[in-house]
């Protein structure tokens, strides 16, 4: 369930007292490692850091008025939540941040497509958080998203363009061996008319 506070702190003062520390202790440790430009707001229900329009005006996709989200915590009902848009976007973060995890936490990586959760607040390795927050500047996150944009743009084409394709290819594929399908035959061309010869003129004697 989204929360409907107007301010982060309202948002932290609204949580059980089981869970304000934690978020807190999350919030401020992120803020302290993130490369300058993010700005901190709330969005979607939950606090978070976003890319501003000052840095990128396009904005998010979904909604252009909506600065480009970047980083988000929210208390859920069953668990903590780490939102980090980059773990989606570049597979050699995710990478780095799967193995570390490993190492820094004896419990296992419960995560989604970019939301890591955890359960207690005592399972929340709040030093690898920081790392992972201090790992990605704006301008970075913004070369990701827009690639990343990109690339689903030409998935939603390839199928288009395959569409167009499959015609030609199954018309390759029925051809006899070593034949090429057949062409259209030249148009026919009229033979030209015959004219008859005009008859010699008589010479003088």
């Amino acid at each position: 369930m989204q929360s409907k506070a107007s301010t982060v702190e309202q948002y932290l003062a609204e949580l059980p007292p089981e869970r304000q520390g934690a978020l807190r202790r999350l919030r401020d440790t992120i803020a302290a490692q993130l490369p300058p430009g993010f700005e901190e707001r709330m969005g979607y229900g939950m606090p978070g850091w976003s890319v501003p329009h000052s840095l990128y005006p396009a904005g998010y996709h979904c909604d252009p008025k909506t600065p480009l989200p970047f980083l988000g915590l929210a208390s859920q009902k069953q668990y903590i939540s780490v939102y980090h848009m980059g773990l989606y976007a570049e597979t050699g973060l995710l990478a780095w941040f799967v193995a570390e995890h490993a190492k820094a936490s004896p419990h296992r990586l419960d995560m989604g497509k970019c939301c890591v959760r955890y359960k207690k607040p005592e399972h929340i390795p709040f030093e690898l958080i920081a790392r992972l927050a201090a790992r990605m500047t704006p301008q970075q996150w913004i070369a990701h998203y827009e690639a990343s944009r990109g690339a689903e743009a030409a998935a939603r084409l390839a199928p288009k363009a395959a569409s167009k394709a499959a015609p030609k290819r199954a018309a390759a594929a029925t051809a006899p061996a070593g034949k090429s399908p057949a062409k259209k035959p030249p148009a026919k061309v009229a033979p030209a008319r015959k004219t008859a010869p005009r008859s010699a003129s008589r010479q003088p004697g």
